[in-house]
């Protein structure tokens, strides 16, 4: 059996490399061809080219790109078809991935798969039909994303969320983590989650060091502690957040200390978090939360209009609660995350129910994502 898989960015990676271990797991002798990154790499692919050039966002990086990911659309597609596969499986990275499905449609009839639904449910209801037109079945990482696509025209199944497969933090990181910074087993901590983009990381920091510091006004003993994101990111946290006052300057983390960030994440009492899947990783570790984001004022009022959902947080929509307070743009102010904060202190358990639901509901528990997204892929083919 032979399977064809295109990955843009290292999420598809990840994601790839555990479908590439459960397909292994299930047909031994099967082959792979593509493009893909480090981990998939691991896993036996030999990638067509570094997986890097296709991580590029945004009109600005994908203008001076366009004629070179153009030829690597041509590149994939012609090499996929000569090789007549199985299946092709693209996996997120939809701008590069669906354009060589689409190539590949038009000359032959290969099934194809795409590995991550668009979130039609929260914008952009569109997407789902322009990607019928070249993707036969969907691998949904949501258990209520499957109706929206099998609406489109195609196949699609739930087969849980990599979350759910991240490794917590033992017993005993998280008591070499407390030691080392001498965190005492009664004392607050509270994470501060800036995002991971510059953008987003710059508007966040103000409005974190504001909470900051009128929480440590009433928690004296309170602990801030930023995992940091790796890349120019942490370099503009560690410069900012060096004249923080005192009692509100948080412990940042090291990007490459993936034990320490996990051990803070199993330690905190709490988190204030930019949207995002981060609110699954807390999730995971149980660790309760508010969600604040911001931007510039065309995006606020473009997505206002666009958006289908009245919460962007996973938690709330995988649960069907409303229990995780967002203050978003206009909203993503101090004076007003303050109180949710304190009330979260105060009462964390109805948050706390719904974290349990969320990844029950995700998959935890069940089989491996990565091997349910094998079963489901052998059985397309």
């Amino acid at each position: 059996m032979k399977v064809f898989l295109i990955a843009g960015e290292a999420s598809g990676d990840k994601l790839g490399a555990a479908l590439m271990e459960g397909l292994i797991s299930l047909v031994p002798d099967i082959e792979f061809r593509g493009v893909g990154g480090d981990l998939m790499g691991g896993q036996g692919l030999v990638s067509q080219f570094p997986m890097h050039e296709l991580s590029v966002m945004g009109i600005a990086e994908v203008a001076p790109k366009y004629f070179h990911l153009k030829r690597r659309i041509r590149e994939v597609a012609e090499a996929a078809l000569a090789w007549q596969p199985d299946a092709i499986v693209s996996i997120d990275s939809p701008d590069f991935c669906l354009r060589v499905a689409k190539i590949v449609k038009a000359a032959r009839d290969i099934p194809t798969v795409h590995y991550v639904a668009p979130s039609v449910w929260a914008w952009r209801e569109g997407r789902a039909a322009k990607m019928a037109k070249h993707i036969d079945h969907v691998l949904a990482l949501l258990p209520f994303e499957p109706p929206y696509m099998q609406a489109a025209g195609m196949t699609c199944e739930f087969v849980g969320h990599p979350v759910v497969a991240e490794p917590l933090a033992t017993a005993d990181e998280i008591t070499a983590f407390a030691d080392t910074y001498h965190i005492t087993p009664d004392q607050k901590i509270m994470l501060l989650l800036p995002g991971s983009r510059m953008g987003e990381v710059t508007r966040m920091l103000p409005v974190l060091r504001e909470v900051a510091e009128a929480l440590s006004a009433d928690h004296p003993d309170m602990r801030f502690i930023l995992p940091a994101a790796p890349g120019p990111v942490s370099d503009l946290i560690y410069t900012d957040t060096e004249d923080w006052p005192s009692g509100a300057a948080p412990l940042v983390i090291d990007p490459t200390d993936k034990t320490a960030k996990r051990a803070a994440f199993a330690r905190a009492d709490l988190a204030l978090a930019a949207s995002g899947t981060v609110s699954l990783e807390l999730a995971a570790n149980d660790t309760p939360m508010v969600i604040a984001y911001d931007m510039n004022w065309l995006s606020r009022k473009l997505i206002k209009r666009m958006l289908k959902i009245d919460t962007v947080t996973l938690v709330n929509l995988v649960s069907e609660t409303r229990t995780v307070p967002e203050f978003l743009g206009e909203s993503c102010t101090s004076g007003q995350i303050i109180p949710a904060v304190e009330a979260l202190l105060s009462d964390p358990s109805a948050q706390k129910q719904a974290m349990s639901v969320t990844m029950e509901r995700l998959g935890r528990g069940s089989e491996a994502p990565g091997l349910r997204a094998a079963r489901s892929v052998l059985n397309r083919i």
